[in-house]
């Protein structure tokens, strides 16, 4: 089967290519992905696949269904949206939208979903259940899952698989992640009320400013104080709105900014947490307060037998020189955690990283990948899926 699987990989790699370079070169912001889902249609269609279009208003499913009774279905789940970055590239296939660029690798995902559902419907015979291909959109607000899960895109799944690129991986390797893989990521907003007065008689004022840099810094002693040093927490600043002259005391402060987390107790925990420092701060210096906690997405926490499932998989296909164990999580945010609360599943990293050149960041308006790196991802993505059915139906 691995054989077949990269025989028709190999066939397939430069339409593939083609497809990856059309979708770079018109890429679509969240939620807008109205051409990319027809595209991805057509190509679903072609392959005889039963096709959903808007589903989570710009997503499409693509269902596979095998040739015995097995009712169990599996998942594949790769997403489609683009980044509001002005591309810096100078690729022949550049993105032909100004202030919109694939710098996060969506291209690359949904070129390798396709190409996984090309592969597996000319083997559909050697499927004894159901694969059911779900592209999303939105993923770079975090709004997309949920909308896919709403519109019941997980019902009826027992796992799902995902990927991810990688530019710190070397293309043709395949990182491996056991246990947390990304950060739970939560939005902070915070208004902080003080009384306005003059630049030259602070103790006539509530100085709105001056409590919210207690409170920035309040947050930060505390987390090293008091949050458990093995439980990364990260929490950032990142808006500071005040203020209307330089010799005026500001009345209102609005700080806004993320909260990251990887262990679940510390995550429920906090909002509590937050507020409370927030509360003093303002309580010892007379200020009113507001805070806004609004819980993003949770932490992805990778199955540990369908993590074994795909890292033997790519150690088969590729040899164990191409398969990184990763050791460490990433505080970054995927929203593919929440696929996760409908059914066990794990997502691996696809190295994209090119030999002896500048890897540029993910969301950086420079970066690039390797492109042989897709024919290592839908390799991996197809075979996993075949190596999924091997191991239930032994079970």
């Amino acid at each position: 089967m691995l054989n077949q699987i990269k025989e028709i990989a190999e066939k397939l790699t430069p339409r593939l290519i083609e497809i990856r370079r059309h979708f770079h070169a018109h890429p679509e912001l969240s939620g807008q992905e109205y051409q990319t889902a027809a595209y991805v249609a057509g190509v679903l269609s072609s392959c005889g696949l039963q096709v959903q279009e808007a589903v989570g208003k710009t997503g499409v499913i693509g269902h596979l269904t095998g040739q015995n009774s097995d009712s169990r279905t599996l998942a594949i789940r790769t997403d489609m949206d683009a980044l509001p970055i002005q591309e810096r590239t100078n690729l022949d296939f550049a993105s032909r939208h100004p202030g919109i660029m694939h710098a996060c690798g969506h291209d690359v995902h949904t070129t390798v979903g396709l190409g996984t559902a090309m592969i597996l419907s000319q083997l559909s015979q050697n499927i004894p259940g159901k694969i059911r291909f779900l592209f999303q959109p939105a993923e770079e607000i975090a709004q997309g899952a949920s909308w896919m899960i709403q519109d019941g895109a997980m019902r009826g799944v027992d796992a799902i698989f995902g990927v991810h690129v990688f530019p710190s991986i070397p293309a043709r390797c395949v990182g491996i992640r056991y246990g947390a893989l990304t950060a739970a990521a939560d939005d902070l907003e915070i208004f902080i009320q003080g009384e306005s007065g003059h630049g030259g008689r602070p103790h006539e004022a509530i100085d709105a400013i001056w409590i919210a840099s207690q409170v920035i810094t309040s947050l930060q002693q505390a987390i090293s104080r008091t949050q458990n040093p093995l439980r990364p927490l990260v929490l950032t600043i990142g808006e500071i709105c005040g203020g209307r002259a330089p010799n005026v005391i500001a009345d209102q402060v609005r700080l806004a900014g993320t909260v990251r987390s990887l262990h679940p107790e510390t995550h429920a925990n906090l909002p509590h947490w937050i507020e409370g420092i927030v509360k003093n701060v303002c309580q010892t210096y007379g200020a009113k307060y507001e805070m806004n906690y609004r819980r993003g997405v949770p932490s992805v926490q990778n199955d540990t037998i369908l993590t074994q499932i795909i890292e033997q998989s790519s150690r088969e296909a590729f040899g164990n020189e191409y398969v990184e164990i990763i050791t460490e999580p990433s505080l970054g945010a995927e929203d593919f955690a929440l696929y996760l609360e409908q059914a066990p599943g794990s997502m691996f990293r696809l190295g994209v990283g090119r030999c002896e050149e500048i890897n540029h960041p993910l969301h950086h308006p420079q970066f690039e990948i390797d492109e042989s790196s897709i024919f290592t991802g839908v390799v991996t993505l197809a075979y996993s899926a075949y190596k999924y059915w091997q191991q239930y139906s032994q079970n």
